[in-house]
Formats: structure tokens, sequence, C-alpha cells
């Protein structure tokens, strides 16, 4: 968040300074920095309901045996 806040306060001095062209790009900058931010929040909620399908891993496999039945 550090980013933001620096494009904050860069955008607040900009505006007490009186530079509207620098103020309007840091404004499309930090709008650019919260859609990253709430893309990767989108990912990461995404990421944690992922769904185990049950696939069996090597080691629960290796194991097994099949046995015939001798008559």
């Amino acid at each position: 968040m550090d980013i933001r806040d620096n494009l904050i306060d860069r955008i607040a001095e900009a505006e007490r300074e009186g530079w509207a062209g620098e103020a309007e790009g840091l404004k499309i900058s930090l709008a650019s920095a919260n859609a990253k931010l709430a893309q990767l929040d989108n990912l990461i909620t995404q990421r944690a309901a992922a769904i185990h399908l049950g696939m069996p891993t090597f080691p629960d496999v290796a194991g097994r045996h099949i046995t015939r039945n001798q008559g």
C-alpha cells in the first residue's frame, strides 16, 4: 500500500501547488494501482476457493497391491 499512499500524497501536493496536469496524471496512476490491487485480491480469492477433485497422488496409489484369486 506504500505506492498508493505515496500517490495520494503526491496528488495532494500537486493540487496544493496548482499543478493540474500533474495531479490528473497521478490520479490516473492511482486508479491503475487500485485496479491492479483489486485484480490481485480477486486472484487470491479464486485460488482460495479452488476445489479439490480428489485426484490421488503417487504415494496414494504406489502402495496398492492387486491379488488374484487362485482357485
